[in-house]
């Protein structure tokens, strides 16, 4: 089933201009999720925004967004004043300018999305600017605006298609020299044959089950044997619920014969 576009746009190379479509590259939809629950009932636990000061419930329609300038001090802007600062990059991906391929460390690298034609129509842009990225070994670096935030972007040619990759802002990154410059640097050459040895052992053919989840898997199976208990309990419920409709007919027949006789009885004293 083809999923639903995260983003449409367009790809843009000064005059070279195609429509595009952008899907996230990984999903965590297939993870175990939890509901908040209320033990003794059984039913969800629903949460709701309330007023800090009166702890009153706050309609969907009287809330809005508030920049802290102070405590319990806000400056107040409107959906219609937020929605007037979109830029450009909201609907067009800029490439504006291109650096060598490895160039990208990789902590850099936050998030990936494949970008696709949007249409036939744009087949041919889309291919052209793939094809010569792969031969000048260069990855495009532009921007894009995303839920009201612009980020950095990282344009890279796979295959038949692109992979844009979100890029962390500069001060979100710690320097490693900070927490690796006090390890050594010279490793006992004596170990070394001894370690390569058993890493030649270990080294296999890369396999998407070597980064399987064994805690999900465990949760997936403890929730279904819950199911089937649950699944037997109502069964037996149900029979027991059976027999005591059975049970119950049982007793009104031996009730209605037993007021038979004690009518025929008393026909017989009078």
């Amino acid at each position: 089933m083809a999923l639903r576009p995260y983003w449409k746009g367009y790809l843009k190379l000064s005059l070279v201009t195609c429509p595009v479509e952008m899907m996230p590259a990984t999903s965590e939809s297939e993870k175990v999720r939890f509901h908040t629950i209320n033990e003794k009932t059984g039913n969800r636990v629903m949460s709701q925004y309330v007023d800090s000061v009166t702890g009153k419930p706050v309609r969907d329609d009287k809330q809005g967004k508030g920049y802290a300038r102070g405590e319990n001090d806000y400056v107040v802007l409107t959906e219609d004043e937020i929605d007037a600062v979109a830029l450009d990059t909201v609907k067009t991906i800029d490439i504006s300018r291109f650096v060598p391929t490895d160039s990208i460390p990789w902590i850099y690298l936050e998030k990936p999305h494949y970008l696709t034609p949007g249409d036939k129509v744009g087949d041919e842009a889309f291919s052209v600017i793939r094809e010569a990225m792969k031969a000048s070994d260069v990855v495009g670096v532009s921007k894009l605006g995303v839920g009201r935030r612009e980020r950095a972007v990282v344009l890279e040619p796979r295959d038949n298609g692109i992979v844009l990759w979100t890029l962390r802002f500069g001060d979100e990154v710690r320097p490693e020299n900070e927490y690796f410059e006090d390890i050594d640097e010279e490793a006992d050459d004596d170990a070394l044959p001894l370690v390569r040895k058993l890493m030649k052992q270990r080294t296999k053919a890369w396999s998407s089950k070597m980064v399987s989840d064994p805690i999900q898997d465990a949760l997936l199976a403890l929730i279904d044997e819950k199911k089937k208990s649950l699944k037997s309990a109502k069964k037996t419920k149900a029979r027991k619920d059976d027999a005591a409709l059975e049970s119950n007919v049982v007793n009104i027949m031996d009730v209605l014969r037993k007021s038979l006789e004690q009518d025929q009885k008393k026909k017989k004293a009078s």
